[in-house]
């Protein structure tokens, strides 16, 4: 959503635009080349068995393709100043919040074991002035353009929210409430459903937690896709899960507090025990103790009206 632009907005955004074209790092160089370790440490996370990622001809997962890149903790010597100084104008018009919206990935060849990676980065486009939910603010594209031993690798674009936060909805104090207008909770968003997903929904609907099968070679997948990562067969059932399960991993989220939802409170990556993992909010143990390895099991959470969610109560149950 895109609101009416006042001059001064106007003069800011052209401000804003002499950033585009600006290298936001040159000549970067990758900390480690691309190893085996790292491959099986993100298979292992994503829970991928994919045999090309494996063995003397292993490849690396082409989602991988930002990971080499990254610079960790300690960062990257090769980052110009041109995105800090962005930055700095941005948090001087009050967008001082910042959340990662999405990236889109293009692949030129794989990478191997022993790879050198290194990479450019651009500062792509920066949007005119837009309101979302979260607050006000401007979208910042940025394009890394990575090459594996001097060859095109693959092309990574990256976009993020720099926003002035909404303010919240203030309450009405003693002498002016009206209990019987309570202010409205906000609403949860809503999941996006699709072709590839809607008998997921379904049957959350039901209180079934549905997992695919492949009817080719049998193998459980989860999120739900169009095809099998294993064998590539296009037809599949599904079986229900037990819902027990145990804390693969977690975080605690404490920052932002968006609409809806009241941090801190933990998220989990929990594994099923058909084999398979999804993503869920721990209840019924508070966020602190939440730990690796906890058992926990499935529980369907109404949130609103509209919305229900599967979610996992921590215990055996």
């Amino acid at each position: 959503m895109t609101r009416t632009l006042t001059p001064s907005d106007e003069r800011f955004h052209a401000l804003l635009r002499t950033f585009e074209g600006r290298p936001a790092a040159t000549a970067g160089r990758a900390k480690d080349v691309v190893n085996e370790p790292m491959i099986r440490h993100w298979c292992e996370a994503m829970g991928d068995s994919n045999p090309n990622y494996t063995g003397p001809d292993a490849i690396a997962p082409p989602t991988m393709l930002q990971a080499w890149t990254m610079g960790g903790l300690s960062g990257h010597t090769d980052r110009s100043s041109a995105y800090d100084e962005l930055f700095e104008l941005l948090d001087g018009a009050g967008c001082t919040s910042v959340v990662a919206t999405d990236c889109e990935q293009e692949y030129l060849r794989p990478l191997r074991p022993g790879d050198t990676v290194t990479f450019d980065a651009v500062i792509e486009s920066v949007s005119p002035r837009k309101t979302t939910k979260l607050g006000t603010g401007h979208f910042v594209t940025t394009r890394m353009d990575v090459r594996a031993n001097g060859e095109p690798a693959g092309t990574h674009r990256f976009r993020i929210l720099k926003y002035a936060p909404a303010a919240r909805p203030q309450t009405a104090g003693p002498e002016t409430a009206r209990p019987q207008t309570a202010p409205q909770r906000p609403r949860r968003p809503r999941p996006v459903i699709n072709r590839d997903n809607q008998g997921f929904w379904d049957g959350v609907r039901e209180h079934r937690l549905l997992i695919q099968r492949c009817t080719a070679c049998r193998t459980l997948r989860f999120p739900w896709l169009p095809g099998c990562n294993a064998c590539s067969s296009p037809e599949w059932d599904t079986v229900e899960a037990s819902g027990a399960g145990t804390v693969y991993s977690y975080v605690v989220m404490h920052h932002p507090p968006f609409p809806a939802f009241d941090p801190p409170y933990a998220v989990a990556l929990v594994e099923l025990a058909e084999g398979v993992r999804i993503i869920g909010n721990i209840t019924g143990v508070p966020y602190d103790k939440v730990r690796i390895g906890l058992p926990v099991h499935l529980e369907f959470l109404r949130v609103d009206d509209t919305l229900e969610l599967p979610v996992f109560r921590g215990g055996a149950g």
